[in-house]
């Protein structure tokens, strides 16, 4: 048998263009580790919006809310009261409590005059979380648009199919901005949008996690992230704030199973190291679920139970009794004339604010987060009294968050803090939304 020489080898051209063209395959095949949205501060409610659609008004962020809800179009599927989720919206008490509890299945059933068919259909209870008024409607599914990120610019578009979303009558828009397409769930529920985006992104690598960074002026939005990071911030080359985190575990409602509210381990607060005259035990949970620190987007300033606030304030103002008071403005109780103060590069040089946590991290507020301008020469600290019978001890609001990245981890339960961004001279608003490829 005669035996044939070896095939003489490829040119080095044929190698290399095979190679690329494998590594291009291969790059192409990578799938994308998070979505992106700008968030917009709105100056007349202080309220924050994302962004799910070329077309839309913006849906107001809400850290509670156990599904999203929208002004419902005739493109939007009905649920039936059998499918998977409207179940699990039939899983959550409705927020506030005063709001009834719909069953998701209606006797008889119930005609979709958007399709003209008679069938059971889903049967939800929705709740604006500023005015506590709530509203009986139907689970319908819609798509939205949000860009993917490499964590520095804004990527292809996603379209993200079949979004569970309540059809929210007009009533239930009073008190959000004008124009608001409506709310957005962003808490630990089955059908929050941090949940059905991780199920969209699909990569196994990729944590059920979402990061929020509140703009502090509404002329330039701030940003959130749903997937894993890194994530950079402008100036050039770019900061990645996953790396500036400090953790804290995100605690559940001992006592109220179906609670969906982020809670945090505060331990003590503390002004200028000097800690608050009250005991612990008044930050805990009692043994009805009441109590606790938690963390909202939707209340603007920092509401603490009246036996936090007062030892809390008369600290506070003892620490500042050398600088000139103000009127008082509401709703705050105590302002400070600034004409003479200065001002720092995180904000007017007032005594620093720790929340004390139990794993022994601090989260410090500073000036820009502490004081509220409410006009050129008078700041108030923005800090606010809710009552001997507040439901929680104390309640972390929106100004409080301002440029602060905060990193929620809902598989490995925990927070992640960056306190102020202003120490890193950067701001929420230094994502690269301008760049995309």
């Amino acid at each position: 048998m005669m035996l044939l020489p070896p095939p003489p080898p490829p040119p080095l051209t044929i190698i290399l263009i095979l190679l690329l063209a494998i590594s291009t395959i291969a790059s192409s095949a990578q799938p994308y580790h998070a979505l992106v949205s700008p968030i917009t501060k709105d100056s007349s409610t202080s309220l924050y919006s994302i962004t799910l659609g070329p077309k839309d008004g913006g849906y107001v962020i809400d850290l509670s809310s156990p599904f999203s809800w929208r002004r419902c179009d005739p493109h939007d599927t009905i649920l039936p009261c059998g499918s998977q989720q409207c179940v699990a919206a039939g899983r959550y008490q409705p927020h506030p409590k005063s709001c009834p509890h719909q069953s998701r299945v209606q006797i008889g059933g119930k005609n979709d005059s958007r399709s003209g068919h008679q069938f059971c259909l889903c049967a939800v209870t929705e709740s604006n979380p500023v005015t506590k008024s709530c509203a009986s409607s139907e689970l319908a599914v819609h798509n939205v648009v949000i860009p993917s990120t490499d964590g520095h610019v804004p990527k292809a578009n996603i379209t993200v199919n079949g979004v569970p979303f309540a059809c929210a009558p007009e009533s239930l828009f009073h008190a959000l901005p004008s124009g608001s397409s409506g709310m957005a769930s962003l808490s630990p529920s089955s059908l929050s949008l941090p949940s059905l985006f991780k199920k969209a992104i699909g990569a196994t690598a990729v944590n059920k996690q979402f990061a929020i960074c509140l703009p502090s002026s509404s002329s330039s939005p701030g940003v959130s992230f749903f997937g894993n990071g890194p994530f950079y911030l402008l100036p050039p080359p770019g900061i990645d704030v996953t790396q500036l985190l400090a953790f804290t575990p995100l605690l559940k409602n001992p006592v109220m199973k179906h609670n969906l509210d982020y809670y945090i381990d505060v331990r003590s607060i503390c002004i200028n190291g000097e800690a608050a005259s009250f005991l612990r035990r008044m930050l805990e949970f009692d043994s009805l679920g009441h109590g606790g620190v938690k963390l909202s987007t939707v209340v603007p300033y920092t509401t603490l139970r009246s036996h936090v606030y007062r030892p809390f304030l008369a600290l506070f103002a003892r620490l500042t009794r050398g600088i000139p008071r103000a009127k008082k403005v509401k709703p705050f109780d105590l302002c400070l004339n600034t004409s003479a103060l200065g001002s720092t590069r995180v904000g007017l040089p007032v005594p620093w604010i720790d929340l004390v946590l139990g794993n022994g991290k601090n989260w410090t507020i500073v000036g820009a987060n502490s004081m509220k301008q409410v006009s050129n020469d008078v700041a108030c600290l923005a800090f606010v009294n809710g009552g001997e019978r507040a439901e929680q001890a104390v309640v972390v609001g929106s100004y409080q968050m301002e440029n602060n990245f905060l990193s929620f981890d809902l598989v490995g339960q925990k927070l992640g803090f960056s306190s102020s961004l202003l120490f890193r001279q950067t701001t929420c608003s230094n994502f690269n939304f301008t760049s995309s490829s």
